[in-house]
């Protein structure tokens, strides 16, 4: 699979072939070069599976050489406490955040939130920060892509 990686950005030129010739270097690659994925989750870690399958989508898009996001909000924030317990055979949100900060994934946690539910930075697992509105919207802003789960 021929990638492209750009050396300017401007205009409409992923659909204009010229401008792509001009501005763009082929690469060889088999995922999207440079981008960057931004996951917004807001539910409960355990009962739904939104959570879960964020967190799953995330390890597979960092596996796949691509650039992951993940901002936590809501009862979200939750899923970053350390010390949970869960039976065994039932996956475990702390363990799956502590795999993904040591992927690369950057984990931010909405400030706000964690300051509703009683929890602090030192509280949450190790390599996540605290995050706000205006983070998350400058994420957005530099993302190629977001989903929210």
């Amino acid at each position: 699979m021929l990638g492209l990686i750009p050396l300017k950005w401007g205009g409409n030129m992923r659909s204009n072939k010229e401008a792509a010739k001009r501005y763009y270097i082929p690469v060889s690659c088999s995922v999207p070069v440079d981008m960057i994925l931004t996951i917004i989750v807001n539910d409960a870690p355990y009962g739904l599976e939104k959570p879960w399958n964020a967190f799953r989508l995330a390890s597979t898009a960092t596996s796949e050489g691509i650039q992951v996001q993940l901002f936590l909000m809501g009862d979200s924030v939750v899923s970053a406490k350390k010390g949970q317990k869960t039976p065994d055979g039932y996956y475990n949100m702390e363990k799956m955040l502590q795999s993904l900060v040591g992927k690369g994934v950057v984990v931010k946690v909405c400030g706000a939130c964690i300051n509703a539910r009683g929890l602090d930075i030192p509280e949450l697992v190790e390599g996540i920060g605290r995050g706000s509105m205006k983070i998350l919207t400058q994420w957005i802003k530099e993302s190629d892509k977001v989903v929210s789960f």
